[in-house]
This record gives C-alpha cells, structure tokens and sequence, in this order.
C-alpha cells in the first residue's frame, strides 16, 4: 500500500492502544469479536481515533466531510429543518449527534438565525473529548455569546422527553459494525485474535442468536440465502442504539445523512467481502490492522436496516433519496443565487468547487444519500422531489 508513515510518536501511540486490544483479547480467552476490536480502535478513551487528539477532518487530516465544504450543505440542512422547528413551541431544540469539528453546528446556527429559526438550545452528543473541546473553542469564537449561550454539550442521550430535530451526518457508518461470513450454511462471526507472532489475524467463531437472527432476517427480506464465503457487515444494535438515541422525543424530525446503499444493493452477492474501508491521510484502504488509533475504519450503511430501526423506534419515514435530491430539493437553488448575488469572484468560484462535490454523482451526490423521520410533525416536504423510499 502507498500509505505515507507515520512519525515516530504516532507508531508509539499506535502501539499503546495495540497493547490495550491485546489485554482485551487476553482477557476475552484469545479472541474479541470484530465490532469490539473496531469500538477499541475508533473509541478507546485517549488512544482511539476519534478520542485522541489526532487532526482528522479537512485538508491537514484523513478525509473531508461535506460540512467544511463551504457553507451550502449546512444553510440547505438549516433550512430543511426549520420548517420542522416552524411546527414546534419555543422549547424546541436542535439535536446533533457526533459533530466533528463544529463546522456543522456553526453554519446551522448562524443560518437559523436568518431564519428567525433558533432552537431554544443547540445540544451536540460528542463521545471525544478532543473533538468536544475544539468545537466548543470554535463555536465560541464565531457565534455571538447570546447564540453560543444555546450550545449544550451532552453526556448522555437525554433521558427526559423531549421536541426538536436530530441531525446525523456521517454517523451511523462509524459505529462499531459486526462482521459475518457464512461457512457450510451456517453463520459465523468475525473475531480478532493473535497468531505465533503476536499480530492481529481473523478468526471466525459461531454467531450469537442477535447476530444470526440479524442475518436471517436480512435473507428473508432478500428472499435469498447468502452463498457459502460471503462476508459482510450487520449492526444487530442498530435499532437499540436509535431508541437510546430519539427514544425520548415526542415530536420532531431525525435526519440522517451518511454513504451506503438499499438493503439489496448493500447485499448483492458480488460483494461478497462487504464495504468496510479505512481512511488514512486521504486514501483509503482495506488493512484495518494497520495502525490502529491512527486511521478511520467505516462500513456503508444499510438504508433499509436504518429505516427498519426508524420505524421500531415509534418514528414514521419521511423520505430517502440521494444527497444531491436533498440539497437541490431544499433550497441550494437559492444558495447559489445567493453567492452569485453578494460574493466577489474568488468566493463565487470555490463554493461552486464545493457545490460541485456535494452533487455531483461521481463525487458525494450519489454515493452520499438523505433518510429523514418524523413523529407528529410533517418532514415529508424535504423529499417531495425523487423520493426513493420505494427501493428500501
């Protein structure tokens, strides 16, 4: 792989989290299973990747996320969910779930501002203490101290009842994901172990009845059996970890955005090693062995299983479509004319580089797509132009 090194100190560090999934493995009786190993990886208190100070987002890091590309993305976002804050009392509150470096938050806020939209609070669930204090240090010096005043950083997901809307953008794909493969008809999981040399090395172990019913379950709405070798990932959790998310809120909307594919397009029996990936310094790569602590490791989503878990949770479907859908549906149109209008020739030309990724099919436009929920509001609004939701 043409993956440049890392310093000295980065190996160092890489090497104290390898000692923790050791000692895990050690005291799991030689094996942990593979969303264990990537949980450890992404989110050990101060040696994951998400959890250490590492630069991870935008040019100087491993990958760019839609909302440092300029301020299209979240103006649009803001303005999609404020039509749902519009049907909410003046307690309403914008939810947003792991909130990289603030950008996000930032452009939302300012854009709801405009809007006269603010929420009563800006909550942000962030598992990182390092991302959490760069985004507090950021939000604090652009946003004036009575909007700043609404930031609230959680701990926890709120456990008292709640309205507003929930944003998650490039969530659901950085949550530790199981691993299955199918051998002689029956189901096995994916576990991490060590061999003679004491490096990291697949084994495979019987699937528990969560795993194994998740993958049944899969087949059965495939109305196929997976082939004898494939391989791929599941999130037997997926429906827990929304309850425990959204289970509180008694009126709003969630949107999710993230990349992957509807159920029978995740499963197609060509891809038959699944979509995990890591990202490192802008290329990707499928070692997820390599360098723990240092790189990112995802797996695309699911669609159909996130609108399954939606549902479950008391939640009707809004809609689903491509990202490109979503913006174009929701006011990018009047961003751009909006910068056409009042930017100077530099800025005009590097927002629409940025416009140009977020719809674009060969960029993220189409491998980037939008499901939104909603509980006693109307959301459907936001995917009235080619909905998809038929494919799921």
């Amino acid at each position: 792989m043409d993956l440049p090194s890392p310093s000295a100190e980065a190996i160092s560090h890489s090497q104290q989290l390898k000692d923790i999934i050791f000692s895990a493995i050690e005291q799991e009786g030689g094996a942990i299973s593979f969303a264990r190993y990537m949980e450890l990886a992404l989110y050990c208190p101060g040696l994951g990747y998400y959890s250490a100070g590492a630069r991870k987002f935008g040019a100087e890091g491993d990958f760019i996320t839609a909302p440092e590309l300029g301020n299209g993305f979240a103006y649009v976002l803001a303005s999609a969910l404020a039509s749902v804050l519009a049907q909410l009392d003046e307690s309403a509150v914008c939810f947003e779930v792991g909130a990289g470096t603030g950008a996000l938050a930032e452009k939302m806020l300012l854009r709801l501002q405009e809007l006269n939209q603010l929420p009563a609070q800006y909550w942000i669930l962030e598992p990182s203490a390092d991302l959490r204090e760069r985004q507090q240090v950021r939000l604090q010096a652009v946003l004036q101290p009575e909007i700043y005043a609404r930031c609230l950083w959680l701990d926890s997901p709120p456990e008292d009842s709640w309205q507003g809307v929930l944003v998650a953008n490039e969530v659901i794909d950085a949550l530790p994901t199981t691993r299955f493969i199918i051998e002689q008809g029956e189901i096995f999981e994916e576990c991490v172990a060590l061999d003679a040399k004491q490096q990291f090395s697949r084994v495979m172990r019987p699937a528990d009845g969560l795993v194994a019913g998740a993958v049944r379950h899969v087949e059965r709405n495939l109305k196929r059996e997976f082939d004898e070798g494939y391989c791929s990932e599941i999130l037997p959790q997926l429906p827990y970890w929304i309850q425990a998310i959204a289970g509180t809120m008694q009126r709003g909307a969630m949107l999710y955005i993230d990349y992957g594919y509807p159920r029978d397009e995740y499963y197609l029996p060509e891809r038959d090693d699944g979509t995990l990936i890591c990202h490192y310094r802008h290329r990707a790569h499928a070692d997820y062995f390599i360098w723990p602590g240092l790189q990112d490791i995802t797996a695309s989503v699911d669609f159909t299983a996130l609108a399954e878990a939606g549902v479950s949770a008391g939640f009707k479907l809004a809609g689903y479509c491509t990202q490109a859908s979503f913006l174009l549906n929701n006011g990018l149109a009047d961003y751009i004319a909006d910068t056409e209008q009042n930017e100077n020739d530099v800025a005009r030309y590097r927002e629409n580089q940025h416009i140009k990724k977020l719809v674009m099919p060969g960029e993220m436009g189409e491998r980037f797509h939008c499901m939104g929920f909603s509980i006693d509001v109307d959301f459907s609004a936001a995917f009235a132009n080619n909905d998809l939701s038929y494919r799921l």
